[in-house]
């Protein structure tokens, strides 16, 4: 079994095969640690720190070449991999090449630049995913401006709504959350700051300003240059944490909506390839919108993780600065598994128009007791409508008789147009221009 193999996701179906799992896979790490190393390399040589031919051969160097596993193993006695992976590509270099690696830069500057790395090679297909979901979500928004469903608040019905602006509000929520990991994603810095954050040894090393150091390497990794070392200065890993967090939940509300509405009872949606059963040849669960949920649990407790992790003690911390690697990872996975998920879930969701027409009814017309409440105070007086409404709402379930019927019995009301007024697609509010609205948004 090689060291992916052993995070293969057997437990974790979320994210299993997505472009997140790829990305943060043992693997992609070490990928990472040795960019940031030869990064670091470059920008010495490109600053007359170190030879050129240095700079080539570690960026030479191949994740092939080194074995994840005894990495991980030999990570235990320092407490990071970062100090045995030094030792062994110090020693594929070369002894002429070997004194330049790693020259300067302690652990954490490492391997808090790899994460860094990591995280962008991760969000780039988390971003993507988010674009094929709330295009997904636009379409049906689009499609079901006007079709009227029951709105529920507090598990029951209230006025009427349309699918069209759930639709939106979800597709809101997407691009919340694409808005928020886009700017996280731009801000991320590289970290150099030697043993204790002052580039002391760059000084050593012959830097004439070591403070040009930094951004030279942030050049070459595509990242934003950090105003100062940030060790114990954790703002990146915070971002991080709530715009994962964030886009978790976002998502999450959206598979809610969808579990409920996918109900037996209810039958207003469902997801275009439902899930079998191990037990029940008839079953078609909302599997999407489960994996989906399942990550939106898990993601705030991670991103506590994280935020507790900012009490990071004195110049470079014992334990805080440790504790935050699987978090994160998982954190990424989880976000990665249900964007995709999500894209998935929206671009073959299946509306049932009229199964959401006809729960208007189940009220027997007292879904839009509002309006009525508001039309008949016109012609009744505010007091007198008030009490006809609530005498004649129990008789609805009590006899079974629709609500306009017992209303047209009403000499005072002979006047008014009854299945106007009792037709919930002709009370959506404003559902429609909300809507549209909502879409102008890019």
């Amino acid at each position: 079994m090689t060291a992916d193999q052993s995070h293969a996701g057997l437990l974790a179906p979320g994210w299993t095969g997505s472009p997140a799992a790829s990305a943060t896979s043992d693997t992609a790490y070490l990928r990472a640690l040795l960019d940031a190393e030869a990064a670091l390399t470059r920008a010495q040589a490109a600053l007359g720190l170190a030879p050129e031919a240095a700079a080539a051969a570690v960026t030479e160097a191949t994740a092939g070449t080194f074995d994840v596993r005894s990495l991980a193993e030999r990570a235990r006695r320092g407490g990071n991999p970062v100090i045995p992976l030094v030792a062994d590509l110090t020693e594929a270099v070369g002894a002429e090449h070997g004194p330049y690696v790693h020259r300067g830069a302690t652990s954490q500057d490492i391997m808090d630049t790899a994460t860094m790395l990591v995280a962008v090679r991760t969000l780039e297909p988390v971003l993507a995913d988010l674009d094929r979901a709330q295009r997904a979500l636009a379409r049906l928004a689009a499609e079901h401006r006007d079709t009227p469903m029951p709105g529920r608040t507090l598990t029951q019905h209230a006025v009427p709504t349309t699918f069209g602006l759930k639709a939106a509000g979800w597709r809101s929520l997407v691009l919340d959350a694409r808005d928020r990991i886009s700017g996280v994603r731009d801000s991320l810095p590289a970290q150099l700051g030697g043993a204790a954050g002052t580039l002391a040894a760059f000084t050593a090393y012959g830097a004439e300003d070591p403070t040009a150091l930094p951004a030279a390497y942030a050049r070459e990794l595509g990242l934003r240059a950090p105003l100062l070392p940030w060790h114990t200065l954790r703002t990146p890993v915070a971002d991080l944490a709530g715009c994962l967090a964030f886009a978790a939940g976002a998502l999450g509300k959206t598979a809610a909506d969808v579990l409920t509405l996918s109900r037996t009872e209810v039958g207003e949606v469902a997801e275009g390839g439902g899930g079998g059963s191990s037990a029940m040849p008839h079953k078609a669960n909302p599997v999407r919108s489960t994996l989906i949920t399942a990550a939106a649990l898990r993601a705030p407790q991670l991103a506590a993780t994280l935020y507790g992790t900012l009490v990071a003690q004195d110049e470079r911390p014992a334990g805080a600065w440790h504790a935050e690697w699987e978090p994160l990872r998982d954190l990424l996975r989880l976000v990665g598994g249900a964007a995709r998920d999500t894209a998935e879930l929206t671009e073959d969701l299946r509306v049932r128009a009229d199964v959401m027409r006809g729960h208007l009814g189940l009220t027997h017309g007292l879904i839009v007791s509002e309006r009525l409440s508001a039309e008949l105070s016109a012609v009744l007086g505010r007091a007198r409508a008030k009490e006809l409404l609530t005498r004649l709402a129990p008789r609805t379930f009590a006899e079974g008789r629709p609500l306009g019927e017992l209303l047209a019995s009403e000499p005072a009301l002979k006047d008014l147009d009854l299945d106007d007024l009792l037709d919930p697609a002709h009370y959506t509010g404003s559902a429609g221009a909300l809507t549209d609205r909502a879409l102008e948004r890019r």
